[in-house]
């Protein structure tokens, strides 16, 4: 990528050929410092009209998804274009097959194609549902990854309409975690080796390995209680996995503040001591002292109440100032609106502008001690890169350039 190009993956290429969210996968990538040339239709990938908010004309999704990337336009109907798609692989690294399973394939650029002129390359499909199983060509969109892996429960009016509630988006955003995981894992393998790697990954997937606690409870659970408990602190009796199981928590609960809410978290006995001296309530603590370990004080109305005042006595603010100062665990509540606010997300995560990226964005979340992250540049136009990609990274010349583009292999 030039003079810009820093970071901890300076050097790798990847070639993306994508729709939509599941682009993510290599967004991390590009962050990192990798040359990501997303190869587009002659149309163009219709992200940027996806969803919203729609900023100056483009979406939100295109500007953060595809930051960082280059775009070229081949027209992959036409063979010529299969013979650049073909030349940007034999000096990549990997590529990404960011859309249904076999897209490229059916564009006669599947794995065994590729390996014939890179035989090191790296091959990783993301998907929806993944390449196997029967739901392996249904079409789907972002929210279907959670619904399927039981993070969603329908919500119902008061109408008794039931509707989709608000939710953090899992399965597309760990998708492309796990993906880029793989991805730079086997590149490290192929330059060692000089072996590709073909792998899949299936959002669907990655939304319930993120749930693995709860899901992996459940099945525990169906093993006799003579081998699987709940905790001492219950006196062993089963709870619902996850958070289902802190509903009635009293120690481990979410208060509301002076101006707000706090979550407070004193499940161990130390946390709890320290709590109860700390807010000038040591008689709390003599009379309820609970065990050492994982005691939420379940369904103590009694102390619920106590604490409910106390916690009302003061700003969320002040109680973690008296977290910092006495080492205790207590949280602030935000929204998605609010934590912009927060002193901590302000000390974090550096906007960077939209003067930059056309709108404001969020960094990658890593820090290095030594060096910044490559700041990544805007989501391309279609083709923006074209020229470029092709003359700097395979070498075409003037006339190579307009010989393809009157044969209509550029669009």
């Amino acid at each position: 990528m030039g003079a810009e190009a820093r970071g901890l993956l300076a050097g790798v290429r990847v070639v993306e050929s994508s729709l939509l969210g599941p682009a993510a996968i290599t967004t991390h990538l590009a962050d990192l410092g990798a040359d990501v040339v997303k190869v587009e239709p002659p149309q163009g990938d219709y992200v940027r009209e996806m969803t919203w908010p729609i900023v100056e004309g483009v979406s939100l999704m295109h500007l953060h998804v595809n930051r960082g990337k280059r775009s070229v336009v081949l027209d992959l109907r036409r063979p010529e274009a299969v013979d650049v798609y073909l030349d940007l692989v034999r000096g990549a690294d990997a590529v990404v097959e960011a859309m249904r399973p076999g897209s490229l394939e059916r564009r006669g650029l599947g794995y065994e194609r590729l390996t014939e002129v890179n035989p090191r390359v790296v091959f990783c499909t993301i998907s929806g549902y993944g390449a196997t199983g029967p739901y392996r060509d249904l079409p789907s969109h972002g929210i279907a990854y959670d619904t399927w892996a039981g993070l969603v429960p329908p919500a119902v009016d008061d109408e008794g309409f039931t509707y989709i509630p608000e939710h953090p988006s899992m399965g597309i955003n760990a998708g492309p975690l796990f993906g880029a995981l793989a991805v730079v894992s086997a590149i490290v393998r192929a330059r060692s080796t000089g072996e590709g790697t073909r792998m899949e990954i299936a959002q669907a997937d990655a939304a319930a390995y993120m749930d693995w606690y709860r899901i992996e409870s459940w099945k525990a659970y169906e093993r006799p209680e003579s081998e699987v408990t709940g905790n001492a602190a219950d006196g062993y009796e089963r709870r619902a996995p996850g958070t289902a199981g802190m509903r009635e928590g009293v120690r481990y609960q979410m208060y509301e503040s002076a101006d707000g809410h706090v979550l407070f978290m004193a499940s161990e006995q130390a946390f709890w001591r320290g709590f109860c001296e700390a807010a000038g309530r040591p008689e709390l603590f003599e009379r309820w002292p609970g065990s050492r370990y994982a005691d939420h004080a379940r369904g103590n109305r009694e102390l619920h109440a106590e604490l409910r005042e106390i916690f009302r006595s003061r700003t969320s603010g002040e109680w973690i100032a008296l977290g910092l100062e006495h080492d205790l665990p207590i949280a602030p509540v935000n929204t998605p609106r609010t934590i912009v606010d927060d002193p901590q997300f302000r000390e974090r995560f550096p906007w960077i502008p939209a003067s930059r990226l056309g709108a404001d964005e969020l960094p990658f979340p890593l820090k290095l001690e030594s060096e910044p992250l490559p700041e990544p540049t805007r989501a391309p136009t279609v083709g923006e890169h074209t020229d470029e990609v092709l003359a700097d990274a395979l070498g075409y010349d003037a006339d190579r350039l307009a010989a393809l583009r009157e044969s209509g292999a550029l669009g």
